[in-house]
């Protein structure tokens, strides 16, 4: 995906600057919450540590901490840039650490490149962390920091940019050398570079079974033999050949693998053609490679490639890599990362190559081929089961070897608790993402055409193809905004309709409009003056087919959004009437949704029986099995009262609507979310499962109820979803941030496909 400057400065700055928070995991709203996080409970577990070190990881954060350390010496591609201009990536280290296997980091930028120094004081915080990322620090240096302070530490230390580098790109020598029939031990490899990522892989390599003597290593002053002393080191000598070889060039000629850490079209054509039959080619520069997939298909077609980039086949991503290895070494308590952990994780990565991607990953990257073979011998880092088969067996690995303090006793049950692990929102909703990416994309209108939050979001949602945006307002003024904002949209993903000018489709909606409303006091003229109101023509483009769904309200009250839809759009068939539904998503990812929590104020039996019926079915249509609770403040009649009778006849209702729904009511919403405590009191409770689905008896109950859980429970709110209207319009919520109106967007096109579905 492409960006500008401006939006990589505005995602880094906006709110809260930087990426990363700390918030506190357990309760802190009492005083006595209060007394036991701090004085005098807190010293409690305080003698139990002094009694036994091991409990830290009882007690603290210690066992889910990673330190992501650097000098900023060898940031990224960016050099040696200090270690304030690297915090930035080190935060984003950390984000992919929370996100790809829920581990907690403290970034730690260092103000000294003095190597016994950084040994030192990384060494004094070892009681603080279960584990040690180094990150961006520069060779040689990095290999003695690294082995410094394995010697001296009892806790995981990896150096990713050499380890990381090396496990990813040995998994994809395993399968490319696979498919090309070649043995490890007969291949000849090149190295461009020979520096820490090099290094480590030649060493990887070694113990998958590659030998020393056919291990080529190049830097810029060309192959490293031995007696070469211009720009040596120990760690360089290692790989030291007797060889009249001296240049790159000379060294490629017959090779079967080359392996590119080094920088942008070092290797040439030539190069590339004078390589032995079917080879190997990673090259692996960011963000250009030493020569690119389409260079050396110019000259060859039998050749298997892996970049660092996302945009071709086979990326060499450190993000398969290094969570998943802490995941595992931190939970079994692993004193060091060593090679077996290192062999288990190429492996497994190797492994899961060769099994059948999932719908849902190959969705994710637009349908793409994702089976094992030429351009797929590595999975994609966005492929959840990388954290289920790398972790447990680097954890195995850990034990067989002996590192481990903590051995899983039960590694099936280790993998489903990892499963558990990792459901953020984005996981979520790429389920609705999923399902929009596939075919032509939904037409999907913006009212608010130049709001500055729309347009971002618009281009999103062109760029990872969930709509088709179709921009409403002055052409003049949108065009000017997108490129002051610094906006690039993808060529041929969205269409701007400037209202006010006069045109055949605006005085057609108004036609249409005066027949509509005419015998609501709306002539001719009226109609004309009405179209001109962006929010009106949305739905009239939705009205006549024009678009396939409206998302409007960012600067609007809600009503402003109903009523024209209800004016315009009309009830869908076999409904009387609109509700709205959210979706609340909590930490580990379960979605539930509240309705009505937006449209009818004081619903009567036969409402709330017609608002559970549509919301259940809403909830089918996005692929979700409804299991519904009429919440009420009584269970099954204990407390006689007319609210409650009311809750009690809707839900007679609602069962004789849908025979097939799992419903039930009217019950409190303890016995909702764990109807199975109270099976011996409730035997003839329907819901035997804990509900999703919560219909509320009034509007400010559901209201307040699903702002407490965003505001208070920290969970994920996304809606409001306007159910029972003819075609997928919805109101966003006044005011809100980019990512809304990314997932209304989704849900609206979702919506929008599947009535298109049920109608052809």
């Amino acid at each position: 995906m492409s960006f500008t400057p401006k939006e990589a400065l505005a995602y880094h700055s906006t709110g809260r600057p930087g990426k990363l928070e700390v918030i506190p995991s357990k309760p802190t709203a009492t005083q006595l919450d209060l007394s036991l996080a701090y004085t005098p409970g807190v010293a409690v577990p305080c003698k139990e540590i002094e009694n036994n070190p091991d409990a830290a990881y009882d007690y603290t954060i210690k066992g889910n901490l990673v330190a992501v350390i650097t000098d900023g010496s060898a940031v990224l591609g960016l050099g040696n840039i200090g270690p304030l201009a690297g915090k930035p990536v080190m935060e984003g280290k950390g984000v992919l650490f929370k996100r790809f296997a829920d581990i907690d980091v403290f970034d730690i930028e260092l103000a000294t490149q003095d190597p016994d120094l950084l040994i030192q004081t990384i060494a004094l915080m070892e009681p603080t962390f279960g584990g040690v990322n180094l990150e961006d620090i520069k060779a040689p240096e990095c290999f003695y920091i690294e082995e410094q302070l394995r010697e001296k530490m009892n806790i995981p230390i990896f150096h990713d940019d050499q380890h990381g580098t090396a496990i990813i790109c040995g998994a994809a020598l395993i399968n490319g050398l696979e498919l090309v029939n070649k043995k490890i031990e007969d291949v000849k490899v090149v190295f461009s570079g020979a520096g820490a990522a090099s290094i480590a892989c030649a060493k990887l390599f070694l113990d998958l079974g590659a030998k020393r003597e056919n291990l080529i290593m190049t830097d810029s002053r060309g192959v490293i033999y031995k007696g070469r002393t211009e720009r040596m080191n120990d760690y360089k000598e290692q790989f030291a050949q007797e060889t009249e070889m001296r240049t790159l060039a000379d060294a490629m000629v017959g090779a079967d693998v080359f392996i590119g850490v080094s920088v942008r079209d070092i290797v040439t054509k030539e190069m590339a053609k004078s390589m032995a039959d079917k080879p190997l080619i990673f090259a692996m520069a960011n963000p250009d490679p030493e020569i690119t997939p389409e260079a050396v298909a110019e000259v060859r077609d039998d050749v298997i490639m892996a970049t660092g980039r996302s945009d071709y086949p086979n990326q060499v991503n450190n993000v398969l890599g290094f969570p998943f290895i802490f995941r595992g070494a931190l939970d079994v308590r692993a004193t060091t990362i060593n090679e077996e952990m290192k062999v288990a994780a190429t492996h497994a990565l190797a492994a899961l190559a060769k099994e059948e991607v999932p719908d849902d990953v190959r969705a994710a990257y637009d349908g793409r081929k994702l089976e094992f073979g030429p351009d797929y011998i590595i999975p994609t880092p966005f492929d959840a089961r990388v954290l289920y088969r790398v972790a447990p067996a680097v954890a195995k690995a850990a034990m067989d070897s002996g590192v481990a303090r903590k051995p899983i006793e039960d590694f099936g049950l280790y993998v489903e608790q990892l499963e558990r692990l990792l459901h953020p929102t984005r996981e979520v909703l790429q389920r609705f993402f999923n399902q929009i990416r596939k075919g032509a994309r939904q037409r999907i209108v913006f009212p608010e055409g130049s709001h500055e939050s729309v347009l971002r979001a618009c281009r999103i949602a062109a760029d990872e193809g969930l709509a088709f945006p179709i921009l409403l307002g002055s052409s003049d003024e949108i065009q000017r905004k997108i490129k002051e904002l610094g906006l690039e949209f993808p060529e041929n993903s969205y269409e701007i309709i400037d209202v006010w000018s006069p045109s055949e489709q605006r005085e057609r909606y108004a036609q249409e409009y005066m027949k509509l409303r005419q015998r609501k006091g709306i002539n001719l003229e009226n109609a004309k003056q009405q179209i001109k109101h962006r929010v009106n023509y949305a739905m009239m483009m939705v009205k006549m087919g024009d678009a396939d769904g409206c998302v409007s309200g960012v600067d609007k009250v809600y009503s402003a959004t109903i009523r024209p839809a209800l004016q315009v759009v009309g009830l869908a068939p076999e409904r009387d009437l609109v509700c709205g539904m959210y979706m609340v998503i909590d930490r580990q990812g379960n979605p539930r949704f509240f309705a009505d929590t937006t449209v009818n104020v004081r619903p009567t039996s036969e409402e709330l029986a017609k608002i559970a019926a549509y919301t259940a079915d809403a909830v089918s249509q996005l692929g979700i099995t409804p299991r519904v609770a009429m919440l009420s403040f009584s269970n099954f009649g204990s407390a006689r009262n007319e609210e409650s009778e009311k809750v009690q006849r809707a839900t007679k209702l609602a069962k004789e609507m849908r025979p097939e729904l799992m419903i039930d009511g009217e019950m409190r919403i303890d016995v909702a979310v764990n109807p199975a405590q109270y099976l011996a009191d409730y035997p003839f409770c329907e819901l035997t499962e804990e509900a999703n689905v919560f219909i509320f008896p009034e509007l400010n109950a559901g209201n307040i109820s699903y702002q407490l859980m965003q505001f208070l429970g920290g969970m994920e709110v996304i809606g409001p979803i306007l159910i029972g209207l003819n075609q997928p319009v919805n109101a966003l919520p006044r005011g809100c941030d980019i990512n809304t109106i990314v997932n209304m967007t989704a849900i609206t096109s979702v919506v929008a496909k599947q009535n298109k579905q049920r109608n052809s």
